[in-house]
């Protein structure tokens, strides 16, 4: 999971984060100091004019004066008033020899180490000076305090961003991991899994909702696609059981007529074989889309009393039944061949299956529910009946056998139920 797409964001996210944390420190950091700084200067400067203008007003012994009286007071500023001759007047910091203006110097009287103090140092005029300063040590004290609270958040932070970025990856790998096993499942067969939904509306449950309707259809296209195969080797198989039960009575047959009648014959079944998979073809035009656009109005009275037409010779040879049930022309625009093909296909199945004495009723009407045919029936029946689709206005072949609960098993002779 670690070396996993979800792990790499929330490590690239928790860097962005800090990286961003830490710029957002450094700029308090210098904002802090450089207002800090700006504190002690003034403070300093401020001292400096006050003391200025008492020597302007009191004169050279006024400010010593104060100068001495503010020396002694316990953590206040530190000062220092020097002679022309550089002398030490007044102060801690006389003699110290500061240039005029701003200066930071190491003062220490020998008892302990020399400390480090920023001084302001001011001309008052006939070479004397006057000096303010204080120690800086306090500046950096804060900075110190300010750098180390400023790296415990940047930790904590780190650590937060860590521990949401594992926890977010963990619950993405666990999505994707789903996902990667339902894909690995429907590669091992197992087409009926399905990706499971969380029915959160985040981006993977809309991933997962649109993947599982993927899968839905390709399951649904893999059933046709199963059921045209049992189609095309169900109606393959009895022609080409005829053809070769044909051709190998053209080859016992000693008679050169009778060889020459069966091989007509066969080349007819090849016929009718070579129509078969010409249908599915088009079929298969159809549902790609390239077949539609040769679509034209085709009535499917006409084609079922085409049909029905043909077939009722056979059907009497047969004791059985085939009538049609249509008034009115029905117009639908598709395939007349396809259309035939399916008629034929019913008709003939319902006439092979249902048996002696068995009444077919080819019904085209604009509706789309099959006629029901009584249980009770003296004789079983079976319809082929075409209507409309009421929503999206196509016909709809259905092939209705004689009505049975689900439930229950037939218990009539062959020849009164449809198998």
């Amino acid at each position: 999971m670690l070396g996993s797409t979800s792990s790499r964001l929330a490590a690239l996210y928790t860097a962005g984060f800090a990286l961003g944390v830490l710029l957002l420190g450094l700029t308090t950091f210098l904002t802090t100091r450089e207002a800090l700084i700006g504190q002690f200067e003034q403070r300093i400067h401020t001292e400096a004019d006050a003391l200025a203008r008492e020597y302007r007003v009191e004169g050279l012994n006024g400010v010593q004066q104060a100068v001495r009286e503010r020396d002694r007071t316990p953590g206040d500023l530190d000062y220092g008033l020097e002679g022309p001759l550089g002398q030490a007047l007044a102060g801690r910091l006389a003699g110290a020899r500061a240039r005029a203006g701003w200066s930071t110097i190491r003062f220490g009287d020998g008892a302990e180490a020399p400390e480090k103090i920023r001084v302001f140092a001011v001309d008052l005029g006939h070479g004397y000076r006057l000096m303010v300063g204080d120690d800086d040590e306090r500046i950096e004290d804060v900075e110190r305090k300010l750098v180390a609270r400023f790296v415990l958040a940047f930790l904590g932070v780190v650590a937060l961003g860590g521990i949401g970025g594992y926890g977010i990856s963990r619950v993405v790998h666990r999505r994707l991991a789903a996902i990667t096993d339902t894909a690995q499942a429907i590669i091992d067969g197992d087409l009926a899994r399905r990706i499971p939904e969380k029915s959160s509306g985040d981006d993977l449950d809309r991933l997962a909702v649109t993947l599982n309707r993927m899968l839905d259809r390709i399951q649904a296209l893999m059933e046709s696609l199963r059921q045209v195969s049992n189609d095309i080797a169900h109606d393959m198989r009895t022609p080409l059981t005829r053809l070769r039960q044909r051709l190998e009575g053209a080859l016992a047959s000693p008679d050169e007529s009778l060889r020459t009648a069966a091989m007509e014959a066969a080349l007819e079944d090849l016929d009718a074989i070579l129509r078969t998979f010409a249908a599915l073809l088009r079929i298969a035009q159809i549902d790609s889309g390239v077949r539609r656009a040769s679509f034209h109005a085709a009535d499917l009275t006409a084609v079922a009393r085409t049909v029905v037409e043909a077939f009722a010779p056979a059907a009497e040879d047969a004791g059985a039944h085939l009538v049609l049930d249509a008034v009115e022309p029905v117009m639908v625009d598709g395939d007349p061949e396809l259309i035939i093909q399916m008629l034929v296909n019913l008709t003939e199945n319902a006439l092979r299956h249902g048996g002696p004495g068995v009444r077919v009723t080819v019904k085209v009407d604009r509706s789309t529910p099959a006629p029901a045919c009584p249980k009770a029936s003296a004789s079983a029946c079976s319809t082929a009946s075409t209507g409309w689709s009421g929503a999206a206005r196509r016909p709809a072949a259905v092939l209705a056998w004689p009505w049975l609960p689900p439930s229950r098993a037939c218990t009539e002779p062959r020849s009164q139920c449809a198998t």
